[in-house]
């Protein structure tokens, strides 16, 4: 018996040296900008936030647990001392005796199972987060080589012509109209072009690399024979990068998505010349593949 409790102490002692790891937001340490998680990823958070307060909940009922423990253990001194007590008296109290003495005795592995079940949980959970803090860091470490590698790619083009930035935790090249396209055109300019040769460069050296092309305009009408309004234009526009990244480069097309914003998702206010020429812009998204996180989250 005082083996069994030492263990059972060892065990409370483990649970209640249990912590909770902060998990700090892509791009650290500490960026300057605040970053936005992907869903999958926010989902990642809360679920690794409900296991802390959980966890917090485990440690009262291990508390309640180990004065149940502690009560019961008394009880069990006490009907071994009145046992020595009744040795003498009638077989009937004898058995009644027994009988208890089993009841508790029984209830006290009832809780010790119980409180083992929930460490073994709580234990499978936190090294269920570790497995995800581990496949987050990998994939924000893919994030910013990358942005470094198209930085320096992409050196030769102007900064009203292209930028490289990351967000939400990929990568955004966006190349303005004035690089891509002529007014009310879907046809690539030749720079526009040279530009998309050293994205495929990239693109085709990182294959673990999701590309999302999204096409946007201002929000200045269009009518014409081939384009309904701007929405067709822009989807037109995204859709003849994606042409040439698959025909010309060999690049996956299940790599690949096409998005048509139209004048939806402004950068600027549409008041200005200056900020309309700022909203006609096409926007290439990387993003690492989630594979392995899609796959850990199925698991657990």
């Amino acid at each position: 018996m005082k083996l069994f409790n030492s263990i059972l102490y060892s065990l409370v002692l483990t649970v209640t040296l249990f912590s909770c790891a902060p998990i700090y937001k892509c791009g650290e340490p500490k960026p300057a900008k605040k970053l936005f998680l992907p869903k999958a990823i926010l989902n990642v958070i809360n679920e690794r936030d409900s296991l802390c307060s959980t966890l917090s909940a485990r440690n009262n009922e291990i508390y309640n647990l180990k004065k149940d423990t502690t009560n019961l253990n008394k009880d069990i001194m006490n009907l071994e001392k009145r046992y020595s007590d009744l040795t003498n008296d009638k077989l009937s109290q004898s058995e009644q005796f027994n009988a208890a003495l089993k009841k508790k005795t029984d209830e006290l592995k009832q809780k010790s199972d119980e409180l083992i079940a929930k460490e073994k949980l709580l234990s499978d959970r936190e090294s269920a987060l570790n497995d995800m803090r581990k496949i987050i860091a990998r994939q924000d470490s893919i994030t910013g080589r990358l942005n470094k590698i198209l930085r320096d790619a992409l050196l030769g083009f102007k900064s009203d012509e292209l930028s490289v930035e990351i967000k939400n935790g990929k990568v955004y090249v966006s190349m303005s109209d004035k690089l891509l396209f002529k007014s009310g055109s879907a046809a690539i300019e030749a720079k526009g072009i040279d530009a998309i040769k050293v994205l495929a460069d990239v693109l085709n050296k990182n294959n673990d690399i999701d590309i999302l092309v999204e096409g946007h305009t201002d929000n200045i009408p269009i009518k014409t024979a081939q384009y309904h309004d701007n929405w067709d234009l822009s989807a037109a526009r995204a859709i003849s990068i994606v042409r040439i990244l698959t025909d010309d480069y060999k690049i996956q097309p299940t790599r690949l998505t096409a998005s048509g914003k139209g004048e939806f998702t402004p950068r600027a206010s549409n008041a200005t010349p200056e900020g309309r020429a700022r909203n006609r812009r096409t926007e290439i998204i990387l993003s690492p593949k989630l594979d392995e996180l899609m796959k850990l989250l199925k698991t657990n």
